[in-house]
């Protein structure tokens, strides 16, 4: 089986503050791969680990292997080629300060892509993953920034696809987005898996087990177990796993 990432005994420090424990897994190509476990279980800083977003944070240390394609992501220089590769899209949106349209031609034009065509082919294509393009079409020249939270949120996914990242990580992506928009995502991410590896991470324990292929299950900065999605649900090892997906704690 092919890897695209890999965590070798990692840990992440904030000041002296522990937030992520020897993490040890391995990512598969082309999976989606859910991540579960209550607040301030390490989630987020795992994703903030693989795209090095964490190095915005002074008081952060890393220790251990993050592995990118077989690469240490400490050692990539180009950080911001990394970044193109490994997209990841947050709880709350941040919109750029540009319109509907820019939001999304934005990376695209940053990395050479000029053609007035090419640009409208991305734009749409990524609104129309992200549920958007219907509500949006006829102003795509309105801020992005004025659109509603929930509408603000899928806009940062489509301008997260417009890389045509590798690897596409969501960090809680339908805490914003009502249930119906919600699934109809869900259905897209389904068929994005052929193109890319997602990481989900999710505080809604049943869309991981309708989504990953494999899942995670975090607390207390330990990753407590990982394993076949099924087998987490029904057939969990830790009796800690357990009370967490059948709702006795979190």
């Amino acid at each position: 089986m092919e890897y695209q990432i890999e965590f070798r005994d990692v840990s992440v420090y904030y000041g002296k503050d522990i937030a992520l424990q020897g993490i040890n897994l391995q990512i598969p190509r082309n999976e989606i791969f859910g991540i579960i476990g209550p607040a301030n279980a390490g989630k987020t800083t795992f994703l903030k680990a693989i795209n090095r977003t964490l190095e915005f944070i002074y008081s952060a240390k890393t220790t251990g292997e993050v592995l990118f394609d077989g690469k240490d992501v400490r050692q990539i220089r180009n950080v911001y080629g990394l970044r193109r590769k490994v997209g990841v899209v947050f709880p709350l949106p941040v919109g750029l300060p540009m319109s509907i349209y820019e939001n999304v031609a934005y990376a695209p034009r940053r990395s050479g892509i000029h053609d007035k065509q090419e640009l409208e082919e991305i734009v749409v294509r990524c609104l129309k993953q992200a549920m958007l393009w219907d509500e949006v079409k006829d102003r795509l020249h309105m801020l992005g920034t004025k659109l509603s939270g929930g509408q603000q949120q899928r806009l940062t996914i489509a301008r997260a696809l417009s890389h045509s990242p590798d690897v596409l990580c969501l960090d809680e992506f339908s805490i914003a987005i009502d249930p119906v928009t919600t699934m109809k995502i869900e259905d897209v991410l389904t068929e994005l898996k052929s193109e890319m590896t997602i990481i989900l991470v999710t505080n809604l324990v049943q869309q991981a087990r309708r989504l990953a292929d494999q899942t995670a299950f975090f607390n207390k900065s330990k990753l407590i177990e990982v394993g076949p999605t099924e087998k987490i649900f029904t057939s969990p090892v830790n009796q800690l796993t357990y009370d967490y997906v059948t709702g006795d704690f979190g």
